[in-house]
């Protein structure tokens, strides 16, 4: 049986999602303007457009939300209620205590909720996992991290400047991204310091974030998010006692996706190098979703889940409480 999805959200990234959908049955979706659900509608035969998120979680086994920071949870939690499966976009919610209800209530419905961290599934992280996870650096002890891009004409009119709607700027929109690969390489942090700062944007929200967090092992991520980065930029830096990891780009603005492998060598001096190209069309997307009907065919938790997406959302709320503290 064709499983059925719905997505609530018909912007540009509902409409990555759509099209990452594969083989399940894309049967509703909806949006607030609902010439723009239609619009999206009429890409796929026999999908129903429409305003009311109640309707499309009642047509679908599984349900994407993709809705502005607001709205992410309580949208979420509709459909879990319903008893559907949930993949909802980072960062979740505003707030970790709204993650933590909908944990409970998809534990007691025995419902699979993903957050979209979709950088896990680029392919150049996943290789650098896999080099992680059979010992190629060593126990990874350091990871520095930056992520950025630079906005645009109005951005500070946009509702990613609204922290009602947002929840916050560069640090809860891009910023929790690299917290959670910092966290997926390191583990859990027992510590978590930084500071979120306006330094150009004329908004009531950040548009830099620097973060140092720690194991509690001592392993330490250095963090940079800035939508003051007049060259879109994305690079994370994964340190062990044997070598090093470098992805660089995402494709598109942010160059080509790519892994450099430079192994220590027992004399040291000039490492070993290796590197992996990824070009071409980003495919995060659909080995995201994928990954998600695999969790739900099992039975399983989706890694990232929710216990991902709290521990993040409560590294954020650390920083921005220091910054009004």
């Amino acid at each position: 049986m064709v499983m059925r999805l719905s997505i609530i959200g018909c912007g540009l990234i509902g409409a990555k999602r759509a099209a990452a959908a594969g083989a399940v049955q894309l049967a509703a979706v909806c949006d607030l303007d609902l010439s723009r659900a239609k619009a999206l509608a009429a890409q796929y035969p026999g999908c129903v457009a429409t305003a009311a998120p109640a309707e499309v979680i009642a047509l679908a086994d599984i349900v994407i939300v993709a809705t502005a920071h607001n709205a992410l949870c309580g949208l979420a939690m509709e459909a879990v209620r319903a008893g559907k499966h949930v993949l909802i976009e980072k960062p979740g919610a505003i707030r970790s205590a709204d993650l933590e209800e909908l944990r409970r209530e998809s534990r007691a419905r025995s419902v699979r909720v993903r957050i979209g961290y979709n950088l896990r599934s680029h392919a150049a992280m996943r290789k650098a996992r896999e080099l992680v996870d059979v010992g190629a650096i060593g126990a990874p002890m350091l990871v520095r991290g930056r992520y950025g891009h630079g906005g645009r004409l109005g951005y500070e009119k946009e509702w990613r400047a609204n922290p009602m709607i947002s929840g916050g700027g560069e640090l809860i929109d891009q910023g929790v991204h690299l917290i959670d690969l910092a966290r997926w390489f390191l583990g859990p942090f027992a510590s978590v310091a930084g500071e979120a700062n306006t330094l150009y944007w004329p908004m009531r929200v950040d548009d830099n974030a620097f973060l140092h967090l720690k194991t509690a092992s001592g392993a330490v991520a250095w963090l940079h998010a800035s939508c003051t980065e007049w060259k879109n930029l994305f690079s994370l830096e994964i340190y062990g006692p044997a070598g090093k990891l470098h992805i660089e780009g995402l494709g598109g603005s942010y160059g080509v996706e790519r892994l450099s492998f430079y192994k220590m060598l027992p004399q040291m001096g000039p490492p070993e190098t290796t590197i992996w190209e990824y070009p071409g069309a980003d495919r995060s997307w659909q080995t995201e979703f994928d990954a998600f009907l695999q969790d739900i065919a099992a039975g399983r938790e989706s890694q990232p889940g929710l216990e991902d997406g709290i521990a993040v959302l409560q590294a954020v709320e650390a920083i921005y409480q220091n910054a009004t503290a």
